[in-house]
Order: C-alpha cells, then sequence, then structure tokens
C-alpha cells in the first residue's frame, strides 16, 4: 500500500528548481522560501531522514513506534507466536462465557491470509484483507500473559481498519484511496509531510527549518497535542465515522480536528464515571484532567520519543518508576497519608493499574495522578480505587481501607511521630 515517494519527491525538486536561482555576483543559490512553502507537502517516509539525522532515526527505531505495523509477507519473524487454530481454540474455550460468538464460529486466519502484524510488545494483532479492505482479525495474542484472546469477535468485519485505527499505527494515510505511505508511526507523524524539507539542499539551513515541523520549538500545549492525537479516544469532527483525527498534522490544535470522547457523552466502555479513562490509549485524556496539565507538565517532561543511547524503560520514561516522580517531587517527611507502607512508591497510588486490556485484566496506569481513595469506590461501585489495585488490599473490605486511610492522613503534627499502624 505504498504510494511511490521517489516520483513525489522528483516532482517536489523540479518544482524547487523553478524558485531557485543564482545571485548576480556572487553565485549563490537563492530560493524564494515564501513561494515554496506555499506549495503542498507530501510524505516521503522516515528512511529519507536517516540521510541527515542518522542517530535520531537510529533511536527512533528502537522505540514501538518504529514497530506499530509490520509487514508479515515480507517478514515473518514481525509474528510473536504462531498462528495455530488448534491452540487458539482451546485458549478461547477458557474464557468463552465471556465470549459473544461461540468459539468453533469465530474466524481464525490462515497464515498467508495475514497482511500485517500490529503491535508486538503487550499484545499483537493481525491485519486481514477481505475484499480489498483491511480489517483486524477477530484473534489477538497476549504476549505479556502468552495466551490467545478474542477481539470483537462479533463485528469485526464490520470496522474497517483504515477508519477505526490506521491514523495513529502508520504514517501518510489516504482516506480517499485507503493507502498509507509507511507502516509504522514515522518521523512525519510528529514532525509533519517532510517533501519541501527534504528537496531543499543541505546549505538551505534556514530555509529547510520552516519547511518542517520541530515539536521541541513548539509551546507546550501544542507540543502535547501531538502525543494526544494518538493517545486518546475520540471522533473525527472533519470525517463521520472516523476515530482519528483527519487532517491534523503536527502544529495544528488539535481540538479542531479531533473531539475526545467521555463518559458524560455516553461512553461507559472506554471511561469511568468519574471519567477516568478505562480504555488503553487514553493518556491525553487523562492528563488533561490532571494537575500536571494545569501547572504544564507535559508528556515530555516525563517521556522521550528518541534519545540517544540505551532507553533506561520501556515506557520511553526518563527516569525508572517512581524515581521519575522523584526527579521533581522531593521527599520531605513521610507522616500522614505518606505514612502508609507503600510510601515512596509514587505510581501505586498516584497511577494505579485502572485500564483494561482485551482480557478485562487491568494492565495500564492512570494518567490523572491522582490517588483514588476507598471512598469513591464505596460511593460508586463502577469506580475503582487505587488501594485495591494492589495485591496485599485487592479483597480488603473498603470501609476498613478508608477509615485506616483516614487515620493517618488526619493526624495531629503532635502524633506524627508515633508508631505507624501496620497495615
Amino acid at each position: 500500500m505504498q504510494i511511490n515517494r521517489w516520483l513525489k519527491i522528483g516532482m517536489v525538486v523540479l518544482v524547487i528548481a523553478g524558485l531557485t536561482g543564482c545571485g548576480p555576483e556572487t553565485g549563490e543559490i537563492r530560493i524564494d522560501i515564501d513561494e515554496l512553502l506555499s506549495k503542498p507537502r507530501t510524505y516521503v517516509g522516515s528512511d529519507q531522514c536517516e540521510f541527515c539525522h542518522l542517530e535520531h532515526y537510529n533511536s527512533w527505531k528502537t522505540t514501538l513506534h518504529s514497530r506499530t505495523l509490520q509487514d508479515v509477507t515480507k517478514n515473518l519473524d514481525a509474528l510473536v507466536a504462531a498462528i495455530d487454530p488448534a491452540i487458539i481454540r482451546s485458549d478461547l474455550k477458557r474464557i468463552e462465557k465471556s465470549l459473544r460468538v461461540p468459539v468453533e464460529k469465530i474466524y481464525i486466519p490462515e497464515l498467508s491470509e495475514v497482511k500485517y502484524t500490529l503491535g508486538m510488545q503487550w499484545e499483537q494483532g493481525f491485519l486481514v484483507e477481505k475484499n480489498g479492505t483491511l480489517y483486524v482479525a477477530p484473534i489477538k495474542y497476549s504476549a505479556k500473559e502468552e495466551h490467545w484472546i478474542a477481539y470483537r469477535e462479533e463485528d469485526w468485519d464490520r470496522r474497517p481498519w483504515i477508519k477505526k485505527c490506521a491514523g495513529c499505527h502508520v504514517t501518510g494515510v489516504n482516506l480517499e484511496k485507503q493507502t498509507f505511505l509507511e507502516a509504522r508511526v514515522g518521523c512525519e507523524a510528529c514532525h509533519g509531510p517532510a517533501s519541501l524539507h527534504v528537496a531543499l539542499p543541505e546549505t538551505a539551513v534556514f530555509e529547510k527549518h520552516r519547511t518542517i515541523v520541530n515539536p521541541s520549538y513548539l509551546s507546550a500545549g501544542f507540543r502535547t497535542q501531538i502525543c494526544g492525537a494518538c493517545h486518546s479516544r475520540g471522533k473525527s469532527t472533519k470525517v463521520k465515522d472516523i476515530d482519528w483525527p483527519v487532517g491534523y498534522i503536527p502544529g495544528r490544535a488539535l481540538g479542531i480536528y479531533y473531539k475526545a470522547t467521555s463518559y458524560a457523552a455516553g461512553d461507559s466502555q472506554f471511561v469511568y464515571p468519574n471519567e477516568f479513562a478505562k480504555g488503553r490509549y487514553m493518556q491525553f485524556n487523562d492528563w488533561k484532567q490532571s494537575i500536571h496539565a494545569r501547572e504544564g507538565v507535559t508528556c515530555t517532561s516525563c517521556h522521550y520519543v528518541h534519545r540517544l543511547g540505551t532507553p533506561p524503560t520501556q515506557f520511553q520514561t526518563k527516569g525508572a518508576g517512581s524515581q521519575q516522580c522523584l526527579q521533581c517531587h522531593k521527599v520531605i517527611n513521610s507522616n500522614m497519608a505518606h505514612s502508609i507502607h507503600s510510601f515512596a512508591n509514587c505510581i501505586g497510588c498516584h497511577m494505579p493499574r485502572i485500564i483494561k486490556n482485551g482480557t478485562g485484566t487491568m494492565v495500564t496506569r492512570s494518567h490523572t495522578f491522582k490517588a483514588l481513595l476507598p471512598k469513591e469506590t464505596l460511593a460508586d461501585p463502577a469506580v475503582p480505587n487505587s488501594c485495591q489495585t494492589c495485591h496485599k488490599h485487592q479483597n480488603t473490605d473498603l470501609a476498613v481501607l478508608q477509615k485506616l486511610f483516614d487515620s493517618l492522613s488526619q493526624k495531629s503534627l503532635l502524633r506524627v511521630h508515633q508508631t505507624r499502624p501496620r497495615w
């Protein structure tokens, strides 16, 4: 499904040739940059960036962005598990009570039918073609749990992948033609179409800067919206029934192209009643509700997109676990609410694992950075709490947990040095 990038680059070069000329005395190349910028920009693919930005390109190759989609027809090693119908149906049999289609009727593709894989580290899905349209097959492999699960087994072939997912899994989508340029989240997903940038000569340093988006030069709010274009759930405002921001380019205002989902708007599948994310890929939805958002702490304050050297964590954070939090939040004391057994485990309370995967297992951390107390679950059983996501308290009575928390958080300053309760 790739477009002929060389033809497009060649056309851009011809356009630029018509816009350039030599100075009357110096022989320097002059470029009418304003005229050039008026020309349409197209996607050229990340491999074009490698020539001048090798180190950043190699760093990006170590991230999951570079492997969001992989062509199985060219690389069988993209598969993280063998597609064995007997094993798959055996695994599905274990969860058949939760399935909407009988196990024996769930479609399992042959290896020859699989065109692309989706994901590889936590789960892997499979794209198959039906009547010229790509769909996500109704089975997935949970790489973390090492077993097969079902995925939208009742309506998978009524949900074209290019409408529901493509904008955040590949780069350079053309909805009308149902094509895309690059089978991964490439450089241009964050930097914008680069046809004019790569066509300019290296000596045109200042002009080249004007033909590409450098997120580090954007204001914090617009820089974060680049992440939010994919790390969120919602609907396109430009094209009906599309689940990604059609027409959005880095540097633009995301809200013009995308409307986020919410519980208030009727989404109980992906959002809890308190508007915290229940579904995956919703870090931006959560972050917008957080103190971090109000105080200007953005995605790139904690995460990097590409960096030189070996990445310290699989989540692309600058520190591991709570050490990331402690880079900004200094430990002053361990009294009151911070005297509980998980003190210094910031993410355990403030980023609880309340976001579910395909099997209903809570696997991903909340990004509201708010500790959820037992009283919130007591008020509404549909809302989870931080305490019961911990194995130690998952079966503890909620009223007891809240009472223990209150006994710590409401201590007077005269009692902060008393022996901590063993809970």
